[in-house]
């Protein structure tokens, strides 16, 4: 069973900063990338950051030059690095990974969704 954790959400003021973590577990053989998803009510889910467990990282516009997203393959876990918050990055977070698992009949590609952290941006 695989299962991913994330952590690092809050409340923090404009202007401030929070590092989001979500490590993966389980029976993993190989984690093709891993990503940052946020939804808040009443809207689609987005992405947020993208990162192949090579490194090259993708970033919604939004965030560009605030946030920067990292991978350490060897603890299977993921980091978002948010700086210069401001009110509309209030959401809730999520996990995503792109991973290969060991399964009693072999490996298994498929995609894994973290439970989500919540982050609130407010004066």
């Amino acid at each position: 069973q695989v299962q991913l954790v994330e952590s690092g959400g809050g409340l923090v003021q404009p202007g401030g900063s929070l590092r989001l973590s979500c490590t993966a577990s389980g029976s993993i053989f190989k984690i093709n990338g891993m990503g940052w998803f946020r939804q808040g009510p009443g809207n689609e889910r987005e992405l947020v950051a993208t990162i192949t467990s090579g490194g090259a990282a993708n970033y919604a516009d939004s965030v560009k030059g605030r946030f920067t997203i990292s991978i350490d393959n060897a603890k299977n876990t993921m980091y978002l690095q948010m700086d210069n918050l401001n009110p509309e990055d209030t959401d809730v977070y999520y996990c995503n990974a792109d991973l290969i698992s060991r399964t009693a009949t072999g490996p298994l590609l498929d995609d894994y969704w973290g439970q989500g952290t919540r982050v609130s941006v407010s004066a």
